[in-house]
């Protein structure tokens, strides 16, 4: 007995000691990394003076010479240029940010030839000495601000509601019914076999509520560009045991799609992808690869029913963001529809 009181006393010790220790070190990790922005701040600038001196480039020329193009060049320079001090590329900034919500495609390829002189001139970077900075610099502003114009483009898409008495939406619809259906007639315009599909009731406009015409933008693109493996992810919907309402899956898929993108996490995807401006079918392709991957996902897990919906959603979200902290990510919807 003595013994077991002793070994017990031990235990609660050493487990006291080890709580003890692991809550020093998460308090130590949370002030670290509430400090090291804040140390970042104060020192950048003599960082950069440091550099400069040495180097005799500015941080755009380090960033555009030595990032590899794509994600890592991009976001580095975007976060160049919003930590910069100097007035008139703030004011640089600012003008493009109020432009792109309504420019013409004209008006925005123009940016970037709007940009790179005022830069230049501003870091004193000597065009004679330095030609392959405006091509590698203009590229970024092209990424950079067209990201900006795909979210507003997609937020217009989501925050239009679908109107029954819409012909364009409405047609898009029965479309939707015919791509994935194609050997079952529609009976009706409002009918159960609507649940067939993973709608919720008999009559789909209800379930668009969230996330407007962007949900059926998505499935419709991803039904037509790559039907078989929408008709294969739809068989797994329908799965005896494993099967879940593949449209409202789908429309959740949207809600992420659409999250990561407004939060900017997607810029890994998009800058990776498009050596140019992303548009809203690069959005589209990157909603099919997000559906697609989350069947697998799901079918994978196998899941007890359709309750384990929300812990294999979150899951499979959380797997995604991981992979796009990596700047070398490239999510290719075309290589996954391949081996269907």
């Amino acid at each position: 007995m003595a013994l077991k009181k002793i070994y017990n006393i031990i235990c609660f010790v050493f487990l006291n000691y080890i709580h003890s220790t692991r809550e020093a070190f998460c308090s130590a990790m949370f002030l670290l990394n509430k400090i090291l922005p804040i140390l970042h701040l104060i020192l950048r600038p003599c960082i950069k003076w440091f550099l400069h001196t040495f180097t005799r480039l500015c941080e755009l020329q380090r960033i555009c010479y030595g990032a590899r193009a794509g994600a890592n060049r991009s976001k580095q320079v975007e976060r160049s240029l919003t930590m910069s001090r100097n007035v008139r590329i703030q004011e640089l900034i600012k003008e493009l940010n109020e432009q792109v919500d309504h420019c013409n495609d004209y008006e925005f390829n123009e940016f970037s030839s709007r940009a790179v002189p005022i830069v230049m001139r501003e870091k004193s970077i000597k065009p004679h000495c330095h030609p392959d900075f405006p091509a590698l610099f203009g590229q970024c502003v092209t990424q950079i601000w067209g990201y900006k114009r795909l979210m507003i483009a997609v937020e217009r898409l989501r925050s239009e509601q679908y109107d029954a008495e819409n012909p364009d939406h409405e047609a898009k619809l029965l479309n939707l019914w015919d791509e994935l259906m194609p050997d079952t007639p529609l009976e009706a315009r409002i009918t159960k076999q609507w649940q067939e599909i993973g709608f919720q009731g008999d009559d789909p406009k209800t379930d668009f509520r969230g996330m407007g015409m962007l949900g059926l933008e998505n499935l419709l693109y991803f039904v037509k560009e790559y039907k078989d493996a929408a008709r294969h992810v739809l068989s797994h919907s329908m799965h005896p045991r494993f099967g879940y309402t593949f449209a409202i899956v789908g429309i959740n898929i949207t809600s992420m799609a659409f999250r990561m993108l407004k939060e900017g996490s997607a810029k890994t995807q998009f800058f990776n992808v498009c050596k140019t401006a992303p548009n809203i079918n690069h959005f589209h392709m990157f909603y099919c690869y997000l559906f697609f991957q989350f069947d697998s996902f799901w079918m994978e897990s196998e899941p007890r029913n359709i309750m384990d919906f929300s812990t294999i959603y979150q899951n499979f979200e959380g797997w995604v963001l991981h992979a796009l902290k990596n700047d070398d990510t490239v999510f290719n919807s075309n290589s996954l529809i391949e081996i269907i």
